[in-house]
């Protein structure tokens, strides 16, 4: 008999601390041993790969030179022609969640779209937990943007959504998004598993983003509000030294929450 979501997980795991392997992607283009390796020297033991099923092999590696694991990681789950290939390449290497990190803005103009989207997510969830393995979304802003007869488009999302898909709530793009990320979290609860940590100066450019503690986000909030979610750091970009702000946004972290 095919097991039931989350089955395979058991509990939602206890608060960690991880980073998202897309804020390095230059460093990953060039040598993911290397990327890896640098991320470990801060005192990282988890990181959340992305499009992790074209580069198995290497991230093999370098999980086993440099001591670290991956409870989540992104794939492009609702576009792909063949999911369960990265289904199986997260049996591989031990990644517990595997989560949509985007769809299009315009499939949240109506109910129609943001419901298939669910639906979608539940049968993947379904599929996926054959193999040990469950899904997940991560948001942007248009989620939160967006507006559904009245209703913000993710909370129409969140009502339809099967409760064995996991949700990775990106905190900065809720509040781009002009939502309060805090309520978001308080509101959604034990659902959010993994919660995607970054600063900056709430707004679209990406290249503003700084580490945690330095830009406009309420991060302490943040915090209190999900106090079991994996904190992900993330920067979708930079102006800055990418591995110097993973670094000030790890010992932000550790200082506030000295037992994570």
């Amino acid at each position: 008999m095919a097991a039931r979501i989350g089955e395979a997980a058991g509990t939602i795991a206890p608060a960690g601390i991880s980073v998202q392997l897309y804020s390095v992607r230059s460093a990953m283009a060039l040598d993911p041993q290397v990327a890896i390796g640098r991320l470990a020297a801060l005192g990282l033991t988890q990181v959340e790969p992305y499009r992790f099923h074209l580069m198995v092999d290497d991230l093999e590696r370098a999980f086993a030179d440099h001591g670290v694991t991956a409870p989540s990681a992104h794939a492009p789950l609702l576009s792909m022609d063949d999911p369960g290939s990265a289904f199986a390449a997260a049996q591989r290497l031990g990644i517990g969640v595997v989560i949509d990190p985007a769809t299009p803005p315009e499939a949240w103009a109506t109910r129609a779209g943001v419901e298939g989207i669910a639906r979608r997510l539940g049968e993947l969830a379904h599929r996926a937990a054959d193999d040990g393995v469950r899904v997940g979304y991560h948001n942007h802003y248009w989620e939160f943007a967006a507006r559904v007869e009245g209703a913000v488009a993710f909370d129409v999302f969140a009502d339809a959504l099967d409760p064995g898909v996991v949700l990775e709530i990106d905190t900065y793009w809720v509040e781009v998004g002009g939502q309060s990320a805090p309520a978001v979290l308080r509101a959604l609860g034990d659902r959010v598993e993994f919660i995607h940590a970054k600063d900056g100066p709430l707004t679209r450019d990406t290249k503003a983003q700084v580490a945690l503690g330095l830009g406009a986000m309420d991060v302490p909030a943040v915090l209190a509000a999900a106090p079991r979610a994996v904190r992900v750091i993330e920067f979708d970009d930079t102006t800055g030294d990418v591995f110097d702000g993973i670094a000030a946004s790890l010992s932000y972290l550790r200082a506030a929450e000295p037992k994570v």
